[in-house]
């Protein structure tokens, strides 16, 4: 979309998108194109939520424009003229005549919206009913507005509040920070409530809440009583009132977004409202939490085809909702095997409420090399998890059906037309483990087409397939030829953590048994260890091999037996403390008399915090609590270069600990989890307490004043699928030395054309371009919309790390 007009066809319908170059808000330079993008990509989050409401629209024609000049904005309820023929739309009665509003109910409808620079979308709790009339509302909101002098951090302790207030009346709830100033708190309704029915009791909560807690919480409509106090403001519950939709844009100087957010993040001190990149990051990633973005009407093609009195299939009352689950719970699948007419498996995952169904007629592909067919089908009620039984002949779906495979399941991507997922089915079992793909291939909803690709992926799955610790009876001196194995492992890439915050971190905690497990995060550079029984091979995370480079750590003893270990590379500083600083000093050599020097000068240490192999049998299997076992026993002797640092049991105590000992952060991790080769996964989380970013060298901007004739900043950027993605300039962090480096390194690297896909012409104006091969590690605030650094401070080059590891953090 970088053209300034295009046609596109979405969903079978053609729709001219004009002005996309037009910036909507100047601070961060989000253009129209933008807005249209999120819209079509955040559709399967808001499409639901959006469903046979009413919508009003808020547009800005010519951008939200900047504090002292604010764009010109105006709510539109009535359909534009020119509107698209194919859109939906329902006649209200207003006082004025009579009104007719869109139904939005399309990934086409949104992108029409984008393209009119609707940019907010509000909507009542109500939807229409069959009659075309405003049903019952099926769901209560209400607004925590923060006062003068007060924040999101006081409106998360008045939605805690409210939420053990619902929670008692047998209601579960989901915070949204709005994008503005506060968060929203939803609640399901059971539709049976009228809408000033709903609305009295969130004045009556609100009233409660205000008498229990009269120094935070205010009821009352005056402004002049909300100074340091949350505004609770029940009213939105009106028939006649609208709110913000979840994952709307909002208007703001900023484009930021009404995000659902779960409650774990709502315990982060740090909490804030998110941009629509960051939305679309969570999404993709399967963090899209809203309950009853089903709704009931969702099963009503279920019920249409079944009858409870003639069916032994759990067939729920119209306007009934399921038990929600636990926070934290991961989300359920099942398999069926189904005796119908012909047979067939039908694989069901949980998500918003219900269970989104596709039936297989060759079951579950075994290996990478099949595809399967899987046809969509109506969404199944929550209760079908643990349906089997006999459908009798002459009902829908005749025949008998039982459970194939049950369990849990992460989300990887959920997108209209391609879901990722891996499954935790039974231990053993042809899903245990096992990541799967469905892809779209024709047709949309029920009855489309769809490919079900089981995965290929090394550490998953392949547990019967693999040695185990123990799993064996031979001796040692039969696993002598194992020795060989572990040169072989050498290029084992280890396992990665996924970003995360405390909050988030402390739910995690809660889903693995509540047993804590947090290791300091070292400065440090990560390396994988291969001991062949004498000598101590180094490899970097690239695979890279660095043992010349560490000679202090070749003779580390660690028993007689081959094995694998994973630790981190540190250089203490006279207080004890890991200084990435001074670590430089021994990352970029290459001279053996200058390693020997440096290496008596900055002596290292290994932290080892993991086991891959033990004697030639392979430990990735066992649990973290098992290796951790294990390592301790073998770094035991191993003398003073080599230690295994302690795991401590409380994360806000090791979190305190690490801020004051000035470290990086904490890793925190499921002792039940096993050693994932390559990966990122969701078993490690890490917090860092300052964001750090690899990037990748690709120019120079001269220096001047005290820098002249010198390097003045570095342009850097990121690998994207389009090039290297220009990520912004760094000129501060640098020591007279790094920066010697740093010309002596780039200076043979020199090129004539701009490496980066979109450098902007301001910082391209006097840059000199190098090859970009050279990657480093910079500090930086947060990233803007258009994904460059803010604040960035130079840390030091990575040689250890190769370009095709540098990724955006918060990505895997």
């Amino acid at each position: 979309m970088a053209g300034r007009e295009q046609t596109v066809q979405v969903q079978g319908h053609r729709l001219r998108l004009t002005n996309l170059d037009k910036v909507l808000y100047p601070a961060t330079g989000t253009t129209k194109g933008e807005v249209i993008d999120y819209y079509s990509r955040i559709a399967p989050a808001i499409l639901p939520l959006l469903a046979g409401r009413p919508v009003t629209r808020k547009r800005w024609p010519d951008g939200v424009g900047d504090a002292e000049h604010p764009g010109m904005s105006f709510f539109t309820k009535d359909l534009e003229r020119g509107a698209p023929e194919w859109l939906p739309r329902m006649p209200i009665e207003h006082s004025s005549g009579t009104k007719t509003y869109p139904l939005i109910d399309s990934q086409a409808a949104l992108v029409w919206l984008g393209q009119v620079a609707s940019l907010e979308l509000h909507v009542p709790q109500w939807r229409f009913g069959s009659d075309g009339s405003p049903a019952n509302p099926d769901r209560l909101v209400l607004d925590l507005d923060p006062g003068p002098g007060i924040g999101l951090a006081e409106c998360a302790e008045v939605a805690r509040l409210v939420r053990e207030i619902l929670r008692g009346m047998s209601l579960e709830s989901i915070p949204v920070t709005s994008g503005s100033k506060g968060i929203h708190l939803y609640a399901p309704l059971p539709g049976t409530l009228t809408s000033e029915a709903a609305s009295n009791l969130a004045r009556e909560l609100a009233r409660a809440l205000e008498a229990d807690h009269p120094d935070l919480v205010v009821s009352s409509m005056s402004k002049a009583v909300r100074a340091g106090k949350v505004f609770l403001d029940w009213s939105q519950n009106n028939g006649k009132k609208t709110t913000i939709s979840p994952y709307s844009l909002r208007g703001r100087e900023h484009p930021t977004v009404a995000a659902p957010r779960t409650w774990d993040e709502l315990e982060d001190p740090q909490l804030r409202h998110l941009l629509f990149s960051e939305v679309l990051e969570r999404a993709a990633a399967g963090i899209a939490p809203f309950f009853g973005t089903s709704t009931p009407a969702a099963l009503d093609r279920y019920r249409e085809k079944r009858d409870a009195a003639r069916t032994p299939e759990p067939v729920p009352d119209a306007g009934s909702r399921p038990a929600a689950r636990g926070d934290g719970d991961p989300p359920r699948f099942v398999v069926q095997e189904h005796h119908a007419s012909r047979l067939h498996f039908d694989l069901r995952l949980e998500r918003d409420g219900v269970l989104v169904s596709w039936a297989v007629p060759r079951g579950i592909p075994e290996t990478p090399d099949r595809n399967n067919l899987a046809v969509m089908t109506e969404d199944h009620p929550i209760e079908y998890l643990t349906f089997h039984g006999t459908i009798p002949q002459g009902e829908y779906g005749a025949g008998t059906m039982t459970v194939w495979d049950t369990g849990t399941y992460e989300t990887e991507k959920w997108r209209a037309d391609e879901v990722i997922f891996r499954a935790h089915g039974a231990p053993g079992g042809a899903m245990d483990d096992v990541r799967f793909a469905l892809i779209r291939t024709a047709g949309d909803g029920e009855k489309s087409q769809w490919l079900l690709h089981r995965m290929k992926d090394a550490s998953a799955g392949q547990a019967g397939s693999r040695r185990s610790v123990g799993s064996t009876g031979r001796s040692r001196a039969q696993a002598r030829p194992a020795r060989e194995d572990a040169g072989n492992a050498a290029g084992t890439a280890p396992m990665l953590a996924t970003m995360s915050t405390p909050g988030l971190a402390a739910g995690a905690i809660s889903r693995w048994g509540g047993e804590p497990w947090v290791e300091m995060k070292w400065d440090g550079i990560r390396a994988v260890g291969i001991w062949d029984g004498t000598t101590l091979t180094l490899r970097a995370r690239s695979g890279n091999d660095m043992t010349a480079t560490y000679p202090d750590l070749q003779d580390a003893a660690l028993g007689e037996a081959p094995c694998v270990v994973d630790g981190e590379i540190v250089a203490l500083d006279e207080n004890g403390r890991p200084s990435f600083a001074l670590l430089q000093k021994r990352m970029n050599l290459a001279n053996s008399a200058e390693i020997v020097r440096e290496a008596a000068r900055t002596p290292v240490k290994y932290y080892l915090f993991d086991l891959l192999q033990i004697d030639g049998q392979d430990a990735t299997a066992l649990s973290l609590r098992d290796r951790r076992a294990l390592l301790e026993r073998l770094a035991d002797g191993a003398g003073e270069r080599v230690t295994v640092p302690p795991v401590f049991d409380d994360l806000d105590a090791t979190l305190d600990a690490a801020r004051g000992a000035d470290l990086e952060g904490v890793v925190v991790k499921n002792p039940g989890s096993r050693y994932r080769p390559g990966e990122r996964s969701p078993d490690w989380l890490k917090i860092k307490l300052t964001r750090t970013q690899d990037v990748v060298i690709g120019g120079i901007r001269p220096g001047q004043g005290g820098r002249s004739g010198a390097i003045g900043s570095l342009l850097v950027g990121i690998p994207g699928e389009s090039g290297l993605q220009y990520a912004g300039r760094v000129g501060t962090g640098f020591t007279d030395a790094a920066l010697a480096t740093l010309a002596r390194l780039l200076a043979p690297l020199g090129i004539d054309e701009n490496p980066f896909a979109d450098a902007p012409a301001a910082d391209a104006r006097d840059a000199i371009w190098v090859k970009p091969e050279l990657v480093g590690e910079v500090e930086f605030a947060e990233f803007t919309p258009g994904g460059i650094l803010r604040h960035a401070r130079w840390r030091g080059l990575r040689p250890a790390r190769s370009l095709d590891t540098v990724v955006r953090e918060g990505t895997s």
